[in-house]
């Protein structure tokens, strides 16, 4: 069929993303309708005057977004689109690939794009939430966190089979605004705490402001390792350990119920106290075992956040732990006059309770799961090695072999207008890795895919070297 398409060869932004822009545009306004036959690749090439090259790069935009699909021998065809999908204007999808393309990629960021994020359902909560309840426009928040909101928490929680109240849950301005509050109440200067290698880099920073002395545990596919945890126990006997158990930033890894077990028996053996991040939870459709579920909170204080999938913006967070904690969670909070913000508290237990944000949760799923099952593919063609293979989200820990340090990965990025971050920045005692996070929604990028070319071509001739000594 013929598509009308508006390519401008003289604009700044790269052809491929004119026509996947475009392309989407007339999918999601319904102009193209399911089962519609998009153009071959030599035919759209030909009509335009340029290379087959952009076309398959578009194509393939399109086909990790979800919205078109390859049948072998017949070609690309539209597919069905869920009913939450929302129309995106030519117009606005052309200025923000402008935009994209004058701006260095971040591969290395921990955010999804805008577009993954549920914008108009958010703005209509606001809009009804602010017209019901006009004192969520004006007066504070209470110190424990609105109730509505932590009923909401509690349910999402009995999904992990973690079996809690509303008074066991204090919300907070973000996830990290909780480890701030818990390294206050639970670590003292000098105090020895136990984090992951690699590990979130404002975690350390957070500790390091309280005093603390960081010692590392390896983590690897499994999770912590287990035999080396246990010897730092008995060598230093550490207040607290801090742990991902869900999709681990930066590996992607998820803790395996032996080690989850293992963990919380040398925790009660040592009289440790488990803190479990687990601020990329709701990215998994399918659970994995979680230390709070076979705890109840006991010895595990639980963290979790909206910030990573719902909105950057809405600051909440939120503690589930023992009611003793909690108690003393909320006279700092109040202490130090974070009393949350009523408003975001409020809309997000609209959103939780109107069923808006499992609606949203379904289709953030579909996109991440296709975006990272073709980022693990693209990375093992270019010869990357993961750490772990990864399930769900979108943070990846790969690594170039023959590349020992990956501060030479960011350095060979920004000729591509990348920005990586080297992976030493996951590392508490920052020493030089050859592992690098990368986020598998921006690897689709034409810039990403120079670079994976690029690093490709070092990795072969790397190989050949080590064949011949």
């Amino acid at each position: 069929m013929n598509v009308k398409l508006n390519l401008d060869s003289s604009a700044r932004v790269p052809i491929s993303r004119q026509l996947a822009g475009q392309l989407e545009t007339l999918i999601r306004s319904r102009q193209l309708s399911t089962g519609v036959r998009l153009p071959s690749i030599r035919q759209l090439a030909t009509e335009h005057k340029i290379s087959r090259f952009p076309v398959i790069e578009a194509y393939d935009q399109l086909t990790a977004r979800g919205l078109i699909q390859a049948k072998h021998g017949s070609g690309y065809y539209v597919i069905q689109l869920p009913n939450e999908d929302a129309a995106v204007s030519s117009e606005d999808e052309f200025d923000r690939d402008r935009h994209d393309a004058q701006s260095p990629l971040l591969l290395s960021n921990g955010f999804i794009p805008e577009l993954w994020r549920d914008v108009e359902g958010i703005a209509q909560v606001i809009k009804q939430v602010s017209r019901v309840d006009r004192k969520c426009l004006t007066e504070y928040a209470t110190a424990q966190g609105e109730l509505e909101l932590r009923r909401q928490i509690v349910l999402r929680l009995r999904r992990l089979g973690i079996d809690t109240q509303a008074h066991q849950i204090v919300a907070t301005q973000s996830a990290s605004h909780a480890l701030d509050l818990l390294t206050r109440m639970l670590v003292k200067p000098g105090d020895t705490v136990l984090v992951e290698d690699p590990g979130y880099f404002n975690l350390f920073q957070i500790l390091r402001v309280q005093g603390a002395r960081l010692i590392a545990v390896p983590r690897d596919e499994r999770g912590p390792d287990i035999a080396e945890l246990e010897r730092l126990l008995k060598l230093h006997r550490p207040s607290v350990f801090v742990v991902n158990s869900a999709l681990h930033n930066p590996t992607g890894g998820s803790l395996h119920s032996q080690t989850a077990f293992r963990i919380l028996q040398l925790a009660e053996q040592y009289e440790l106290t488990v803190i479990e991040d687990d601020v990329y939870a709701d990215f998994q459709a399918v659970p994995t075992q979680r230390l709070a579920a076979l705890d109840q909170l006991q010895r595990v204080v639980y963290v979790g956040g909206f910030s990573k999938t719902l909105s950057s913006s809405l600051r909440v967070g939120w503690v589930a732990a023992h009611p003793e904690i909690i108690q003393r969670m909320v006279d700092l909070k109040s202490l130090t006059g974070s009393t949350g913000t009523r408003l975001s508290e409020c809309v997000i237990a609209a959103l939780l309770e109107r069923g808006t944000y499992r609606k949203h949760l379904e289709r953030l799923r579909r996109m991440a799961d296709r975006s990272l099952s073709d980022a693990q593919r693209r990375l093992h063609e270019a010869g990357w090695e993961l750490h772990t293979a990864s399930s769900a989200g979108y943070n990846l820990w790969a690594r170039v072999p023959g590349v020992e340090d990956s501060a030479l990965l960011a350095a060979w990025a920004r000729q591509f207008d990348i920005e990586l971050l080297p992976g030493s920045l996951f590392r508490p005692d920052g020493s030089a890795t050859p592992w690098i996070r990368l986020n598998a929604v921006h690897l689709s990028d034409r810039r990403a895919q120079a670079f994976l070319e690029y690093t490709a071509e070092h990795a072969r001739t790397a190989a050949v070297e080590a064949v011949l000594g």
